[in-house]
């Protein structure tokens, strides 16, 4: 028998947007680069995409992740890790916990 899949609620999806956003903003923040100088370090024709993503809105294209990460300073493994706590929190806790602990590999 299948586990029922439990879903986030619009509301909690809005949150969990909306903490990536803050979270993506501290990164830039820590490197002192504007949205215009990330914008121009990942080859972003519009810097409000920057913009958009720290208010909760839209999301990093896939095939971007790694871009993304060393744009900010960040090890590609644990960027990408904390991204899908955020986008795919289902995901990730099937992956990396084991009843509220971390899982081991």
């Amino acid at each position: 028998m299948l586990a029922e899949v439990q879903k986030a609620t619009p509301e909690e999806a809005k949150e969990q947007r909306a903490a990536l956003g803050i979270w993506l903003k501290e990164l830039r923040e820590s490197q002192h680069l504007s949205q215009r100088e990330l914008a121009d370090r990942l080859s972003l024709d519009y810097y409000t995409f920057i913009s958009q993503l720290e208010n909760g809105r839209g999301r990093i294209p896939v095939h971007r992740y790694a871009e993304w990460a060393n744009a900010l300073g960040k090890d590609q493994h644990s960027f990408v890790r904390k991204l899908l706590s955020y986008y795919e929190p289902t995901t990730y806790k099937i992956l990396f916990e084991e009843d509220g602990t971390q899982a081991s590999a």
